[in-house]
């Protein structure tokens, strides 16, 4: 794969993230500024934005060292800190569940338990209110859903051609996106946004919980009108490519933004019970790899002691992914 004189760059650290400032033109009601501690502190702290971009069906044996299927991904490990152990916690159940997780630290609900790849709607979703973007709202944290494939500022509770709606777990709750999930629900319009928009919101700034997903052609899914079709290799070579082109952007704003942390992470594993992970950003040890033994609720125990919310019954004994951090 090729690279742009900027992704070289970026793997080659010719900027150092440690003495790196953020941007001074950011827009109104941005993030407003660099880490103001002293020294290469890295706390747990100083994290006000994180990015989270999930990945498909993918076991890490399929991913770590594949230097041919996943030549940039593999680039990435010398920057940021990997998992060898983060396991799939629902490896008998599909996509959708795995996402409700990420979101809730559970798939069951007093009024709903997440088996299936239904699209949202008014038995295919909860009325729980215990969910990590009803706390993050409720604390005054940002956060949006850019989804590849959307209309921005509409409800996406249905599947529509490369997108598909089981990869975005927030239209499963009913306080986002209604009693009856409807396209036209306000609360979850205002939160969700075409990745076609995300460059350019990038470059005048953000803070918060920023969840990123990729239609299935780039997602390393596939599916009947991607050209990977559902090839494993090919599928990995398209989610590869995308990042490619896609996360120079997010390096650099981690670069020049100390408090923004990268986070990547699949739903679940194809071969084995182990899924890839990996953490990119100033706070992130570089070139770590860690054995700690993770599950989809590390990341959400994770963003509620970043953003100083309560956690929740379910991931109370949680590991964090503080062992990543500098």
């Amino acid at each position: 794969m090729r690279y742009s004189p900027l992704v070289v760059c970026l793997l080659a650290a010719c900027s150092s993230p440690a003495s790196s400032s953020s941007d001074p033109d950011a827009a109104p009601g941005a993030d407003g500024g660099s880490d103001s501690g002293s020294g290469a502190d890295g706390g747990a702290s100083h994290i006000t934005t994180v990015f989270v971009l999930p990945f498909e069906n993918k076991s890490s044996t399929q991913i770590y060292g594949d230097t041919t299927d996943a030549p940039y991904l593999n680039s990435l490990f010398t920057r940021g800190a990997h998992a060898t152990m983060f396991q799939d916690e629902l490896p008998s159940l599909p996509s959708e569940p795995h996402y409700l997780w990420m979101e809730a630290a559970t798939n069951a609900f007093s009024d709903r338990t997440f088996t299936t790849d239904a699209d949202a709607s008014k038995t295919n979703s909860t009325a729980s209110t215990d969910h990590l973007v009803n706390q993050l709202e409720a604390a005054g944290v940002p956060w949006v859903s850019y989804q590849e494939g959307i209309t921005t500022h509409t409800c996406p509770i249905t599947t529509n051609g490369n997108y598909v709606a089981k990869h975005d777990p927030f239209v499963f709750f009913k306080d986002v996106s209604g009693a009856t999930p409807s396209a036209g629900t306000a609360r979850c319009a205002d939160h969700h946004k075409s990745y076609a928009d995300f460059a350019t919101d990038l470059a005048a700034g953000m803070t918060g919980y920023v969840f990123i997903t990729a239609n299935v052609c780039h997602e390393m899914h596939g599916g009947l009108t991607c050209p990977s079709f559902f090839d494993t290799a090919a599928n990995i070579q398209a989610g590869d490519a995308w990042l490619g082109t896609e996360m120079p952007r997010l390096l650099a704003y981690t670069d020049s933004h100390r408090e923004a942390i990268i986070l990547l992470v699949w739903d679940e594993g194809d071969t084995n019970n182990l899924i890839p992970f990996l953490a990119l950003g100033s706070h992130v040890k570089p070139g770590y790899v860690s054995n700690t033994v993770y599950t989809h609720s590390a990341l959400v125990a994770s963003v509620q002691d970043w953003f100083g919310v309560p956690r929740f019954a379910a991931d109370a004994s949680s590991v964090s992914f503080s062992d990543l951090l500098q």
